[in-house]
């Protein structure tokens, strides 16, 4: 198959998740036969469109306005441009055969009329990867209103953005129970989990080590590297770095950016945190030889949420076999998954002793946190495979074209 890959994010210069995630599925649809063109935005370039290739991987880069780390006022109205930029752009370079298929991925909501257009002229299916119900997680996390102009007028977009889908897939059952609900239209849905690869990255000594660079050779090392937001509510890590102070070994390292990044620095500042230390984001092979040093995998989702998101950051602990150690809002089926495989410790956020007692737990235990790690592996390979996921959006795809 000829298939467009959408995303708001891609490599090689950005540090999230989900562009990483996006080059392994695009890499592993290659390795499996299929022809693959993402299709990105790019801000800073003059031209409306520049093809390039990574990895075997064709991009195309069209023109934007920033759409990450600006204002809320100046990315709203830049995404609204996405579409419209988009085939602009590439309008000219699209045959009506060009593509058998598009896969388009979220939170962004802003790309169902450029598929939509996509759909038309080469009379293809599309599936969209849906990982965050947005605007609901803005409402949820008290940064707009619901029933507000602003709500009501990302509604159309969100709603744009699932029609234009032949299949949605979400991350889980619970997802895919809250996403029904909030929706009185019938979408043709199913469970569509997060992926990585399954190989290992190894330090190879092109950068320093991050202990020795950190001085942290000793330490027992909780990691939490990712976006640093709203989301995640990022004061629930920082009272367990707090609640951690006494236990000497234990060191708390954080990677990453997002709107609670001055938060962050300002709460270490103020509870005198000497077992933590701030790094703002680096490139993705730095990230990996990070990953392949520390010792315990961090996260946090806000307790105000609705939905019931898997991070992707879970995928990169668990290919390095690294225990995860987190909080979840209450009825994510995450906690169950992790906890009852033994990969880790999840308890609900809120629940700060619990939280605690469970980072104790592993910082006492080197051959727990060995086996919990062992355990991630293992459930990463059972349900998180990135060739099982590329399969079954192939497979979606192709019988929609049938039918």
């Amino acid at each position: 198959m000829n298939l467009a890959l959408i995303i708001d994010d891609y490599l090689p210069d950005s540090t999230r998740v989900g562009a990483k995630m996006f080059h392994e599925l695009a890499l592993e649809l290659i390795n499996l036969g299929h022809n693959v063109t993402v299709i990105t935005p790019s801000t800073g370039q003059k031209e409306k469109l520049i093809k390039s290739r990574i990895d075997d991987v064709n991009v195309w880069r069209f023109r934007s306005g920033p759409i990450k780390d600006v204002n809320k006022f100046q990315r709203a109205i830049n995404e609204t441009l996405l579409s419209y930029n988009a085939w602009a752009a590439i309008k000219n370079e699209v045959a009506p055969e060009q593509f058998d298929g598009v896969i388009y991925y979220s939170p962004s909501i802003f790309f169902g009329e450029l598929v939509r257009k996509l759909k038309q002229k080469c009379r293809c299916t599309s599936y969209l990867i849906l990982r965050d119900l947005f605007p609901q997680w803005v409402i949820d996390a008290g940064m707009i209103k619901k029933g507000s102009a602003l709500d009501r007028y990302f509604r159309i977009f969100e709603k744009f953005n699932y029609n234009a889908a032949d299949t949605i897939g979400l991350m889980s059952e619970k997802n895919l129970e809250v996403f029904e609900s909030f929706n009185t239209q019938v979408f043709r849905t199913e469970i569509l989990r997060n992926w990585s690869k399954l190989q290992p990255s190894s330090h190879l000594g092109k950068s320093k080590s991050i202990r020795a660079e950190l001085g942290l050779e000793d330490k027992i090392i909780y990691f939490y590297g990712g976006n640093i937001g709203h989301a995640q509510d990022m004061t629930n890590l920082m009272r367990l770095a707090k609640g951690m102070k006494t236990y000497k070994n234990a060191h708390f390292l954080f990677v990453g950016q997002g709107d609670e990044f001055d938060l962050v620095q300002r709460l270490a500042h103020q509870w005198e945190l000497s077992n933590f230390t701030l790094l703002e984001s680096v490139n993705q092979e730095r990230f990996k030889e990070i990953l392949t040093e520390i010792d315990i995998g961090l996260f946090s989702l806000s307790a105000k949420h609705t939905a019931h998101n898997f991070p992707g950051k879970l995928l990169g602990y668990m290919v390095e076999s690294k225990p995860i150690l987190g909080s979840v809002n209450s009825n994510n089926d995450l906690l169950e998954l992790v906890n009852e495989n033994e990969a880790g410790c999840i308890s609900v956020n809120g629940e700060d002793e619990e939280l605690l007692n469970n980072a104790i737990l592993l910082y006492k235990n080197a051959s727990l946190r060995s086996q919990a790690g062992c355990n991630a592996y293992q459930l990463l390979q059972k349900e998180f495979s990135v060739c099982n996921i590329a399969n079954q959006l192939t497979n979606r795809l192709q019988k929609h074209a049938i039918s």
